[in-house]
C-alpha cells in the first residue's frame, strides 16, 4: 500500500456498526486505544472490512480513513 499521508497507524477491526449508507468502524490501534472512521458501506463491501481483520487507520488532517493490505 503507497499513499500520501503520513500518519498510518496499524491495528485491528474491534467493530464495524452498518447504517443504510454509511459504516462506522473501530479499529484498535494499541491496548485500550481505539480510532473510529465513519465510511461508506460500500466500501467496507469493496476493501472487505471485517471483524477481527487487520487493518490501517490512516489519518490526514482531520479526516480518517481505513486502508487494508
Amino acid at each position: 500500500m503507497k499513499i500520501s499521508a503520513r500518519n498510518v497507524l496499524p491495528g485491528m477491526i474491534r467493530h464495524i456498526e452498518m447504517g443504510a449508507v454509511n459504516a462506522q468502524i473501530i479499529i484498535e490501534v494499541a491496548p485500550e486505544v481505539e480510532i473510529v472512521s465513519v465510511v461508506t458501506v460500500d466500501s467496507v463491501k469493496n476493501i472487505g472490512l471485517a471483524v477481527g481483520k487487520p487493518a490501517y487507520a490512516v489519518i490526514k488532517a482531520s479526516s480518517v480513513m481505513v486502508g487494508v493490505d
